[in-house]
């Protein structure tokens, strides 16, 4: 493990090594929406937005980003657990928020998993508000 690290842009060559780190970070829900063709569709939507870390070429940390024109979005801010406490999940929002600024975008919100207690701490510790009066609704199309 290297203390050197770098942040680029996410790319869908990058999927496979996504999907992986994905897959083993803990309180991150994986869906339909995660699938190759999906995640490509969203990047070429959101261009520029999306992030990774890298450890020479080992992908240890993502933020998807993008937005509907009103607010910003984030979606699988994750870490590999090797490297967490490195602020590296920061680096990848502020990136991700300096983006949606450029944008004209001024709120950017994230969706925590109810029992995620890593990601209430962490959301809650860098400074994001908990809407509690707010109730998700999903429905197919």
């Amino acid at each position: 493990m290297s203390t050197m690290h770098e942040i680029r842009e996410m790319v869908i060559e990058d999927y496979p090594s996504l999907i992986e780190l994905w897959n083993r970070t803990e309180g991150l829900a994986i869906g339909e929406a995660d699938s190759e063709e999906a995640i490509d569709h969203y990047l070429q939507r959101n261009p520029g937005m999306s992030f990774v870390c890298a450890d020479e070429n080992k992908i240890i940390g993502t933020v998807m980003c993008g937005h509907d024109g009103r607010r910003g979005y984030l979606y699988h801010v994750a870490v590999d657990q090797d490297y967490r406490g490195r602020n590296l999940a920061q680096e990848l929002v502020k990136r991700s928020l300096s983006r949606l600024s450029e944008e004209g975008i001024h709120r950017c919100h994230i969706l925590v998993i109810a029992d995620n207690e890593i990601g209430k701490h962490f959301w809650t510790k860098t400074g994001w508000n908990r809407r509690d009066g707010i109730l998700l609704y999903s429905h197919e199309t």
